[in-house]
């Protein structure tokens, strides 16, 4: 008995020692946030970047689109097809945490046939991690069809109320984080990963009676320690978390969290729906920080956001747009965010989002055109 015991004690600490002297020689030191010369330098090898923000149209939400019952290789690769008719090259697309729980390996298998499909139609997408916006509750499985008339009914946050409440759950989204740019830390096909769409957002409407009222306070930390947990990865693509709402004009008068988004970010991202002239004078807000700017969501045509009022404002100071909305579909995000507290029964005069018809046709033709005028395209 003690010399099996001994034999046991002693391969226990063989396996430690080995482990240890392992992981000193295997494990990188986590990469920092890049320089603006890094940044920049990265920035001029990459196409101007315009594109939008993708979800097939026969999907609801993030879970509809990547789960694999309803992983649907045929309208991806068809839309993205038409992404590529209107010289895009980049799609902004969402992910889930949960995905990654419930089948790592196949969630990372559609993400690289994603890829496949994108780079044929020489897209890179922006992967998005975590997401603050819409349904607080998720449930994996078949997904709810849309609530007629409403604007995107069925979205859900990442990682959800009951995650962010439950630290318990951090070493999960730590895995995640790790587990899902570590496997594609060195692949060309991606353009960046944006970390937190949107950390600070209570909902509006939507949802704010089932929010909690300190969910900023839960999620700042988090946020600090996504970006850290994506760095320790090395990705060799920028990472990012764009500001949405506020003013940006001078540090002092920037929320915690917009201070933590900037700081953390290899590449300056935001986001606006207002007036072209508004539009500007963020750009010149943000060109403090000399690196290089993408608006990674904009065009709600009421609002007087358009692509002819901003392709050629971002031209002019070589910012990257990637607008929202694209065919239309079980989002249904033609209709307003108004459609949370007023009564729709038929489409909006004025479409909210969306560049294509279902059938693939232009919803205005004077658009196409613009688009087309700024990507060159043929």
């Amino acid at each position: 008995m003690q010399k099996k015991l001994s034999l046991y004690t002693l391969a226990v600490a063989l396996g430690i020692f080995m482990g240890c002297s392992g992981a000193k020689k295997e494990t990188a030191p986590a990469r920092q946030i890049w320089t603006a010369e890094q940044a920049n330098n990265w920035y001029k090898n990459q196409q101007w970047p315009i594109g939008v923000n993708f979800i097939p149209s026969n999907a609801i939400n993030q879970l509809e689109m990547w789960q694999k019952e309803t992983f649907d290789t045929t309208t991806i690769n068809r839309e993205l097809g038409w992404a590529n008719a209107l010289g895009m090259n980049t799609v902004r697309v969402y992910l889930h945490d949960a995905l990654y729980e419930q089948d790592s390996t196949g969630f990372a298998n559609r993400i690289n046939i994603f890829l496949q499909l994108a780079d044929k139609q020489q897209i890179k997408p922006l992967f998005v991690l975590f997401d603050s916006c819409w349904d607080p509750f998720y449930k994996l499985g078949k997904q709810r069809d849309p609530i007629p008339f409403k604007h995107n009914s069925g979205w859900v946050q990442s990682p959800g109320q009951l995650a962010l409440k439950d630290s318990l759950q951090y070493p999960r989204l730590e895995r995640y984080v790790k587990g899902l740019i570590g496997r594609f830390a060195n692949d060309k096909r991606i353009l960046a990963w944006d970390v937190w769409n949107e950390p600070d957002n209570m909902t509006g409407p939507s949802y704010e009676k089932i929010e909690i009222p300190n969910k900023v306070a839960l999620v700042l930390p988090l946020l600090k320690n996504a970006f850290v947990w994506a760095r320790s990865v090395n990705p060799s693509q920028p990472l990012t978390s764009g500001i949405w709402v506020g003013d940006w004009s001078a540090p002092e008068k920037m929320k915690p969290i917009e201070k933590l988004q900037i700081e953390q970010s290899d590449i300056i991202t935001f986001h606006n729906y207002d007036s072209p002239q508004e539009f500007e004078k963020r750009i010149k807000w943000l060109s403090r920080y000399n690196k290089p700017l993408i608006c990674t969501e904009y065009m709600a045509r009421p609002n007087g956001s358009t692509f002819a009022g901003f392709l050629p404002i971002a031209k002019k100071y070589n910012v990257g747009m990637i607008n929202w909305g694209f065919v239309d579909g079980k989002t249904q995000t033609k209709y307003p965010w108004d459609s949370w507290t007023k009564t729709y029964t038929s489409p909006p005069p004025v479409w909210f989002h969306e560049i294509l018809k279902n059938d693939g046709s232009a919803y205005r033709e004077d658009e196409k055109k613009t688009i087309l005028s700024m990507t060159q395209k043929k």
